[in-house]
């Protein structure tokens, strides 16, 4: 027998028999969440471990001994003795034809890496599957809205399969409700309150609905301008610097020029979640207008460049006769969010260990 340990799901209180294998489940345990321990390969698009199953898409289903039909693995409970097949003939077929009826859709399935975390899970789906988007070609749902203005988020809904995780991301884990679903069938669209633009919402430009679309319906802005450029994607883990929160974040980077922010969804603190300043806060990284030399202020006022020896002595002056003058309170310091951590952490150490006191802020700490 396969123990799988897990203290996150409880106590152990049965076994099943998955592909031949016999494996303990834990109180409260679906059959997917048991398969995706056991490290079978169960196909989703409408599921995202931070919501509640939803069973939308049908494409996780199995096959369970005694029951007739397949079943959505998501949505249905682990119980002792259960036999299950995760991969047949049967299941595969079912599961191609479904693919084939959500691509049908579509308008474009060719959507770049830099869309979304997960916008590429139907592509590798349909890749997988070997299925055909053109056998069920025919009327469409959705209907894009290119004329939202907000600078962040692409609501391209020709591409949406109506899995319905941006809604319930925005509700469940935001709790903003600034999305939601509006009609059925082939008029079925997902909509702000009113059809007003995101930026009249209750939309905080957190994110997640973009990160957990799996078809690019909902596309990072700032990050697909870079899809053109030259190179691969690369992903570098890091901290957003912006707060204390100490988000885990993938950096975006085409060769020396980071294009994106992606947050990590096995971030510790974040468990996939950014606030704004975290998703989209990082043109300052290659603005033109970013500094390249210290400056020091002239006795007029105004600015020169120096090097980095000169400046250092100007400020260790400045900062000598101030003490001298003023005192040590008179010396205040403020680390910037945009700065590394080891930055920081250095301007505190500044001020605490050089100057005795601890008048030390961030302009992030709000």
């Amino acid at each position: 027998m396969i123990a799988l340990k897990d203290k996150s799901s409880g106590t152990v209180v049965g076994s099943v028999t998955i592909d031949g294998e016999l494996v303990e489940f834990h109180q409260g345990e679906t059959i997917y969440q048991v398969a995706e321990r056991c490290r079978r390969e169960v196909p989703t698009l409408c599921y995202d471990k931070r919501l509640e199953a939803f069973g939308a898409c049908r494409l996780c289903v199995v096959e369970v001994e005694g029951i007739r039909n397949p079943v959505a693995s998501c949505t249905t409970a682990a119980s002792e003795g259960m036999i299950i097949k995760t991969k047949t003939k049967a299941v595969d077929k079912y599961r191609k034809t479904l693919l084939e009826m959500v691509a049908s859709e579509n308008r474009n399935l060719d959507i770049d890496a830099l869309a979304g975390y997960a916008s590429q899970e139907l592509g590798t789906l349909l890749d997988r599957y070997k299925a055909n988007n053109g056998r069920f070609e025919g009327k469409q749902s959705g209907e894009s809205n290119e004329d939202d203005k907000n600078p962040f988020i692409l609501r391209d809904y020709d591409n949406c399969i109506s899995c319905y995780r941006c809604v319930r991301v925005c509700a469940e884990q935001e709790g903003d409700h600034a999305i939601n679903v509006m009609n059925r069938g082939f008029h079925t669209q997902i909509t702000t309150e009113f059809g007003n633009d995101l930026r009249d919402s209750q939309c905080t430009f957190c994110g997640q609905c973009v990160q957990t679309c799996p078809t690019g319906a909902l596309t990072d802005k700032k990050a697909i301008r870079a899809k053109d450029l030259p190179g691969d994607i690369s992903k570098t883990r890091s901290v957003c610097p912006y707060c204390g929160v100490g988000c885990a974040v993938d950096l975006l980077t085409k060769n020396d020029r980071v294009v994106g922010i992606q947050p990590a969804m096995d971030g510790p603190a974040n468990e996939g979640a950014l606030c704004i300043k975290g998703q989209y806060a990082f043109d300052f990284v290659h603005h033109p207008d970013r500094l390249t030399k210290p400056l020091i202020r002239q006795p007029d006022g105004n600015f020169r460049e120096a090097e980095w020896e000169e400046a250092l002595e100007a400020a260790a002056e400045g900062f000598t006769k101030v003490r001298e003058k003023y005192g040590r309170h008179a010396i205040y310091g403020i680390a910037s969010g945009r700065a590394p951590h080891e930055a920081a952490y250095m301007v505190q150490k500044f001020i605490r260990a050089g100057f005795g006191t601890n008048y030390i802020d961030n302009c992030s700490r709000s």
